[in-house]
């Protein structure tokens, strides 16, 4: 690879000069009639892309165009951003939050520091102990997860589950009865030895399922994506109906050198949809690669985002297995997200074994969860499942619309069908609720 020389900054020179030049964050709903602009100025420093795009991510904004310019020692963005439904971001509250999250009180703090290893310890955030399960995917398996904590007296508090080329990631957070963290070790060995013998009953033995305690504060969607992407879940071909990933949504990606400047150019054009930059940007980023530029937009129904990147050591991508590595990886963290089909959204007082009598339904109903989200808000649990037919058949939606009859019966049921490109809110306030653990936005939300 050919190696390209960095200017050298002084560690201490870098510090006096953030205490001299802290963030700038503007919003700006006068240069534009369809759309707010939110400009943020810093000293530029390892991994501060993400922090950004992550911050707008969680405030549930809509980036339809971005520009990124982070040579030498400063860093400067302009996001355009709408709300969900498609309008300018004048509320004063949220203006005021995003002034604090993106501004020198917010930036730098605990919650945006990375994942700092990846090895089982006991840790609880808040009151909620955090578990972490990767294994082989089958139907019904998290209706089996959620029975197992239920049956030991644990409530699912909040939980996100991502299923990609028939492997599952789960992150859970769980407590007691009693809404206490769990930090007995009898009990934290208990959990995991049942955990581990339901991953491992489906393993083939070519990958190694795990149940972990997590360590950190990583955030809940960057976690599941170093956590599939540490399983190589972008090896092989994905297994998909033509229903479920039609041919058109196969992401383009490719990647050129710029020779002038020592850049490797990444051009990615897909189907446009919600968190989209948030998951290229963190893929690159835990791969160890330094986003320079970048320039996004969006043409509904699809994006086109350029990347001027290099590795950490100062290298370029030059052989061909290194670049077909980067787009494998890319093109997996596009399709992580990717659920078309139906989507459950249920509402309901929450208690012991509420997800695990929910999934359970779905498993005798015949339908695999593809994807979820779990959140609780005071008293109440919001659980959205995105489904699909066991058998890989179109989901019935007569079936479906039985099964809210059931389910309605003691919880508040809402049915949407998901399409590719939808750019719609994916769960209803689960950032501002319980997937920013250890984060002052939560704060901020509150």
């Amino acid at each position: 690879m050919a190696t390209v020389c960095w200017p050298y900054f002084d560690p201490e020179y870098e510090n006096f000069s953030n205490r001299l030049n802290p963030p700038r964050v503007s919003v700006d709903n006068a240069t534009c009639h369809d759309c707010t602009l939110i400009k943020v100025d810093s000293v530029n420093k390892p991994g501060i892309l993400l922090e950004v795009v992550q911050i707008l991510t969680d405030l549930e904004f809509i980036i339809t165009k971005a520009y990124i310019s982070s040579d030498g020692g400063w860093f400067m963005d302009v996001f355009h951003v709408t709300d969900q439904q498609g309008k300018k971001i004048t509320d004063s509250k949220t203006i005021d939050i995003i002034e604090k999250a993106l501004g020198p009180k917010g930036q730098g703090k605990e919650g945006a520091k990375s994942w700092p290893g990846k090895r089982v310890g006991v840790h609880s955030v808040g009151d909620h102990t955090a578990i972490e399960l990767i294994g082989r995917d089958r139907p019904g398996l998290l209706s089996e997860i959620s029975a197992v904590l239920a049956s030991l007296d644990f409530n699912v508090v909040a939980a996100e589950v991502w299923t990609h080329n028939q492997r599952i990631a789960c992150v859970l957070h769980i407590n007691d009865a009693t809404n206490q963290v769990v930090d007995d070790p009898k009990r934290l060995s208990l959990i995991e030895e049942q955990l581990n013998n339901i991953l491992r009953g489906c393993e083939d033995g070519e990958k190694v399922a795990r149940t972990s305690f997590s360590v950190g504060f990583t955030h809940m969607d960057r976690r599941l994506h170093q956590m599939l992407f540490a399983d190589r879940d972008y090896e092989g071909s994905e297994v998909t109906t033509e229903v479920d990933n039609p041919p058109l949504f196969k992401p383009k990606i490719t990647i050129e050198c710029c020779e002038e400047k020592g850049y490797s150019v990444v051009t990615v054009r897909c189907k446009d949809r919600a968190k989209l930059m948030f998951d290229i940007v963190c893929t690159l980023t835990d791969m160890q690669y330094v986003v320079f530029h970048a320039t996004i937009s969006s043409d509904a129904p699809y994006a086109s985002q350029e990347y001027f990147i290099r590795h950490m050591d100062g290298c370029t991508l030059d052989t061909e297995g290194e670049k077909e590595r980067v787009i494998k990886c890319i093109e997996a963290a596009i399709r992580r997200r990717v659920s078309e089909g139906v989507s459950l959204e249920l509402c309901a007082k929450d208690r012991v074994g509420l997800l695990s009598e929910v999934t359970r339904i779905l498993r005798e109903n015949g339908l695999t969860v593809c994807r979820a989200g779990v959140s609780t808000r005071g008293e109440q649990a919001l659980n959205v499942f995105y489904v699909r037919d066991a058998s890989g058949n179109p989901v019935d939606m007569k079936m479906i619309e039985a099964l809210r009859k059931e389910i309605g019966k003691t919880m508040l049921v809402d049915v949407k069908r998901v399409p590719a490109n939808a750019k719609a809110p994916e769960t209803k306030g689960w950032a501002k609720t319980s997937f920013f653990f250890g984060n002052l936005l939560e704060k901020f939300l509150n």
